[in-house]
């Protein structure tokens, strides 16, 4: 079978998934959300919870941050959970100790879990938010979060988040994806398909979270499992696209590797063991017969696209040296360099669709950026998804897949 006949058919289910998202982009839900209002009067009591293990570097502008919300202070909680810390991250926190609606705890370590429920057993706010201690948010961020819990039915709601001052390409790389995933998520929101309410500035029904039981391990993709559990027990997660996080993005390959494989592991775990029921079940509509089948599909076809693409380049690179040197097969390989020819570049429909693929993610990410209103520019960031991601995340796919196959387990920090 040739490597066009194998990478046709996911090919296809990248362009169908791509052009259900903008479909979905432009159906009446999706542009009732996108003309919600902020909220501007009967504020809900909120407490936002900042679980914090060595965050020294970070946590003081987290705070900072938190403190000018344009909320009044009289509904807004500041929770910091420090989980065990061993470098200066208390003496940091303490500084914030005669604000007086910050609360500190300090706890045994226990894993980013046991600090969340930690925060929610300390407050009787209605809403309860987290927000990772490397991030930051927008001063408007809270007021476009709350009107998404004026219908009883949603149970959470997911903000818009970008990478924070990116400096080289791979962070750059990071923006453009995490502002490909604001058109995403609000698209998905319309149609009830979120799967995972990420760290940064995601908010809960307190009352629901109580009831589902608090959060749990999940594999160390806490924030994931909750989204799955809302899911099951028939609540919905909605989207808040202008309030916008921007969190920092890991600046090396090894770090970024690392963070992904969790993520994916976590996601492989959770849908695959916990939540199977979920995937192609028809009850739980866009969700389980469309985003969870397709997500688990992305992670295949991602392994196998990589692997066709190393197979015909290094194909296509024996026959060009072949051809151009003018000798047997057999002695491809030869010390003189070879003339590079575009004759030898591969042309076909796989190719085509490739290229239809991966203009619609970049549509995507533009999308993205003009939803949010974020400030930031993209030109680099468009630049170096287009030439890094392809390259960069079958590394983690691989690692993830062999961990799950294998049984390992990796440490979260």
């Amino acid at each position: 079978m040739s490597p066009a006949l194998i990478a046709y058919p996911f090919l296809f289910v990248a362009i169908f998934f791509e052009s259900f998202v903008l479909v979905t982009f432009l159906s009446k839900p999706a542009r009732d959300a996108r003309r919600r209002a902020p909220a501007s009067g009967n504020y809900p009591k909120v407490a936002v919870i900042v679980p914090c293990y060595n965050e020294e570097a970070t946590i003081g502008g987290t705070v900072e941050s938190l403190l000018a919300l344009d909320y009044p202070q009289d509904k807004l909680e500041v929770i910091l959970v420090d989980d065990g810390s061993t470098d200066a991250t208390p003496a940091t926190m303490r500084q914030h100790r005669e604000q007086p609606n910050v609360k500190i705890i300090r706890k045994e370590n226990g894993g980013k879990y046991t600090a969340l429920n930690a925060g929610i057993a300390a407050t009787d706010a209605e809403i309860i938010g987290c927000l990772d201690a490397d991030s930051f948010v927008d001063p408007s961020a809270l007021k476009e979060i709350v009107p998404c819990f004026d219908r009883a039915e949603v149970a959470a709601t997911t903000a818009a988040m970008t990478i924070h001052e990116p400096h080289n390409l791979l962070e750059h790389m990071q923006n453009a994806e995490y502002t490909f995933g604001v058109t995403l998520r609000h698209a998905l929101a319309a149609v009830n398909g979120l799967y995972v309410t990420p760290g940064p500035f995601s908010f809960y029904r307190r009352s629901v979270v109580q009831a589902l039981g608090g959060f749990r391990e999940g594999h160390k993709t806490e924030d994931m499992e909750m989204a799955l559990r809302i899911q099951r027990a028939g609540f919905e997660i909605d989207n808040a696209p202008r309030a916008r996080v921007y969190t920092k993005g890991p600046r090396t390959v090894r770090t970024l590797v690392k963070q992904r494989t969790r993520w994916t592991t976590g996601f492989m775990r959770n849908v695959l063991h916990e939540y199977r029921d979920l995937v192609g079940n028809p009850s739980f509509g866009a969700l389980g017969l469309i985003v969870l089948p397709i997500a688990v599909l992305a992670i295949v076809s991602g392994l196998i696209l990589f692997s066709l693409f190393l197979y015909t380049s290094v194909a296509n690179l024996i026959v060009m040296i072949s051809v151009r040197e003018g000798i047997p097969f057999g002695y491809a390989f030869t010390p003189s360099l070879p003339r590079f020819d575009w004759f030898y570049i591969p042309s076909s429909l796989y190719i085509l669709l490739g290229v239809l693929a991966a203009g619609a993610s970049l549509v995507m990410i533009a999308m993205g950026k003009r939803l949010s209103r974020s400030p930031q520019p993209l030109s680099v960031g468009l630049f170096a998804y287009t030439v890094l991601y392809g390259l960069v995340a079958p590394l983690w796919l691989l690692r993830a897949t062999a961990d799950v196959a294998l049984g390992k387990q990796r440490r979260w920090k």
